[in-house]
């Protein structure tokens, strides 16, 4: 029996049908460009239909025209793929409807209308709010499967509170508006936040860029992420200047966001690109600061951003949400002068009783920039 009820809307449950879902799953893809998907997941020919209108919702490798179909959806496929794979969906659970011998090498499986995957989608500004609630660990996550983060970076301090109140990690992804909203994400199967997006979802391409638009290869090196893939807009509507700014020749969408490749091919973002401060000509990225200031006792939510200095052309302006009244200015400050380089550490400190946010939940840092 799942316990939903008591979990309101922090646990969510993903019933596999709203008629029924079908996947077909081929063998994994041939080495390349490409980043492969999780590696227990084999994604060469997939699909997510829904069999009650014959929608596909979610394709892999092939021409069929998707419908709209959530991170939600996407990953439940990927996490009942692997629940069957390790046995935790027993086989008298699936109709096997192929005539194929082996489940991973290409069948299709039908899911029962009552089978469930407990998933949570969450904005990370919602798991900082909740996994501080007192309350919030007296609820029951023994059903909590997957928790997927995403909206805004998850900060290593906050996935590391959510583990220890639910026991689950937090699996990170990443998207914009003009990506439908889904480019990467961490393996569903991970025990531990990584850190960082993950890896380009089945079909998808991603690279960085420098900023003469060519290809940055250097491990570790930072770059703008540019992507590709079926899920990536065409342009935007009746502008073709502003999409013109934004799409490569080559078909690629240039997110605005600067990120860094591991020799495991998983992306990390350092930060936005327009977001970046510089600091008598060094490069401050805003999460690099807030990712450290979060850490600090007594401090609930913070956010950074650059303002001009008559010294140094801009300097870091932090925004704070204090947890305890204890936290001052100058606890703050020496907190910072201990665990951030010089250039980095806030020319301004400033404390409300919260952050400008939009309606989902994601910081609004041009309105902490223009607020003198």
């Amino acid at each position: 029996m799942y316990k939903r009820a008591r979990l309101v809307a922090l646990a969510l449950t993903v019933l596999l049908t709203t008629g029924s879902i079908c996947m077909t799953l081929g063998v994994s893809p041939a080495a390349g460009a490409m980043m492969p998907p999780p590696p227990t997941i084999a994604a060469k020919s997939a699909k997510l239909v829904d069999a009650s209108t014959g929608q596909v919702l979610y394709a892999v490798n092939s021409d069929e025209r998707m419908a709209p179909a959530s991170i939600t959806k996407i990953m439940t496929m990927l996490l009942v793929m692997e629940q069957v794979r390790a046995g935790r969906i027993s086989l008298d659970d699936v109709v096997t409807v192929s005539t194929e011998a082996s489940l991973m090498g290409g069948s299709q499986v039908y899911l029962k209308e009552r089978e469930r995957v407990p998933v949570r989608d969450l904005m990370a500004a919602t798991a900082i709010r909740s996994a501080n609630d007192a309350s919030f660990a007296r609820l029951d996550f023994s059903d909590l499967v997957v928790s997927n983060g995403g909206g805004m970076a998850v900060q290593s301090a906050v996935a590391k509170l959510w583990l220890e109140k639910t026991g689950c990690p937090i699996c990170e992804g990443y998207g914009l508006s003009e990506t439908s909203p889904s480019a990467s994400c961490n393996p569903v199967t991970s025990k531990d936040f990584t850190g960082t997006i993950g890896v380009p979802l089945p079909s998808t391409y991603m690279k960085l860029l420098d900023d003469d638009g060519q290809e940055v290869t250097a491990p570790g090196a930072p770059g703008e992420i540019a992507i590709k893939g079926p899920q990536v807009m065409a342009g935007y509507w009746q502008r073709p200047d502003e999409t013109a700014k934004v799409m490569t020749e080559d078909g690629y969408f240039k997110s605005g966001d600067v990120g860094v490749v591991d020799e495991r091919g998983f992306f990390r973002i350092v930060d936005r690109k327009k977001d970046m401060v510089l600091v008598s000509g060094f490069n401050v990225y805003p999460n690099e600061v807030e990712e450290v200031v979060a850490t600090c006792p007594g401090v609930l939510e913070c956010a950074a951003v650059g303002v001009l200095d008559d010294k140094t052309g801009e300097a870091v302006k932090l925004v704070v949400v204090r947890k305890t009244p204890e936290l001052t200015e100058a606890k703050l400050r020496e907190f910072c002068r201990a665990n951030l380089t010089g250039y980095k550490q806030p020319r301004v400190i400033e404390f409300r009783e919260e952050l400008p946010k939009t309606p989902v939940g994601k910081i609004l840092r041009r309105e902490l920039r223009d607020k003198k």
